[in-house]
């Protein structure tokens, strides 16, 4: 992995981990690489220095070993996160707040309440709730509309 300093047509700086110099190529060329203030897609790599490693603090047996002058590895305080992957993110977990908060979880009832609602057995009303994969596959099919709530990583520990 390697990480660049990117900056766009207006100027604005942000950084970005690509698995290699040619999958940076291959994307930018192919326009996927956009400015995460403004979204333009005129993206170019920034001067960057390469960080060195100091012999300082290094024990008698490192020193001893020929080691390579540049660090690789990233310092742990750099995010591995794009700031446009925060930010989708925050718009999800925003999404999922606003529904969870103004809505009715009906729980295993979702697909029924859903059905419901759909033919005008009840009245319509904002709800949320579980069904597995094979229940929201017949309910589309049913033309009921239905998403799924938009789930985290971090939501899972």
């Amino acid at each position: 992995m390697i990480r660049y300093s990117l900056h766009c047509e207006r100027g604005h700086a942000f950084e970005s981990w690509f698995q290699g110099s040619s999958a940076y190529d291959s994307q930018v060329k192919r326009k996927l690489v956009t400015c995460p203030a403004c979204g333009s897609a005129k993206v170019e790599k920034a001067i960057m220095a390469p960080q060195i490693v100091s012999k300082k603090g290094r024990d008698s047996t490192a020193a001893a070993e020929p080691a390579s002058p540049v660090d690789v590895t990233a310092p742990a305080s750099t995010p591995l996160m794009m700031a446009q992957e925060r930010e989708l993110r925050a718009k999800l977990r925003e999404l999922r707040d606003h529904i969870v908060k103004n809505a009715d979880n009906v729980g295993e009832r979702f697909p029924n309440e859903a059905r419901k609602m759909h033919y005008g057995d009840i009245e319509h009303r904002p709800i949320y709730g579980e069904a597995s994969p094979d229940e929201a596959r017949s309910l589309i099919e049913e033309g009921v509309e239905v998403s799924p709530l938009p789930v985290l990583p971090d939501d899972r520990n």
